[in-house]
């Protein structure tokens, strides 16, 4: 298989090398609308996804419904979620796939998720649909995305702010981020780890009691 540069755009030259055929075939293709270029001041470009579409190397037309919750009690929501995101972008493919976790957004042994890599890895997506950033992974998603787009698959994002209506969850992964810091720190059975666990527990306690609103 030919090997590619991520979103790379080829001259003439380069693209009928690719695609085997001669330039002035190229130019005719153009015309007849075969292939799309891209003028760059007076030089024509051909993008790489068109390159792969006519050597047949194109994704099929599937998007995965990828949705995410931290608890088993959330699982209404879990399936808000996919019915969500397939009535926004099951219409425009040709086949869904639907992939769910119950898991911390910070996990990196998600089922779900390498699954949706495992998909992307083989070529076998074009797309994977999430509500919010975050029922993606909670920190790196610039990373996920880069990786998705090395394989062709585009990552759609229904509403690009953080999902905050997961309060408990966000608290969760605050206090496993505090965990693991504190455990590198005094290590893992360490009773300091413990009581700096608790204290945060107090605070984020103390502040959820201080946001709620007053009653008359």
């Amino acid at each position: 298989m030919l090997r590619y540069h991520k979103k790379r755009m080829y001259r003439i030259a380069e693209a009928a090398v690719l695609l085997g055929v001669h330039k002035d075939t190229l130019r005719r293709w153009e015309r007849e609308g075969k292939i799309k270029a891209v003028w760059l001041g007076r030089e024509r470009r051909f993008p790489e996804e068109e390159i792969r579409r006519l050597l047949g190397e194109a994704n099929p037309d599937v998007v995965v419904l990828y949705a995410r919750v931290s608890g088993h009690d959330q699982k209404a929501n879990l399936q808000r979620q996919v019915e969500v995101l397939r009535e926004a972008y099951g219409p425009k493919f040709s086949n869904v796939v639907v992939l769910t976790d119950v898991g911390s957004g910070l996990s990196t042994s998600r089922r779900g998720l390498r699954k949706a890599m495992e998909l992307a890895r083989e070529r076998k997506i074009r797309a994977i649909a999430v509500t919010y950033p975050d029922r993606l992974t909670r920190f790196g998603f610039e990373y996920l995305e880069e990786y998705f787009s090395s394989f062709g698959v585009e990552v759609l994002v229904l509403n690009r702010e953080e999902d905050k209506s997961l309060r408990q969850e966000l608290v969760e992964d605050f206090l496993a981020i505090v965990t693991s810091f504190a455990g590198k720190l005094y290590g893992h059975r360490s009773h300091k780890v413990k009581k700096l666990k608790n204290e945060v527990k107090e605070a984020l306690s103390r502040l959820d009691t201080d946001d709620r609103p007053e009653t008359p």
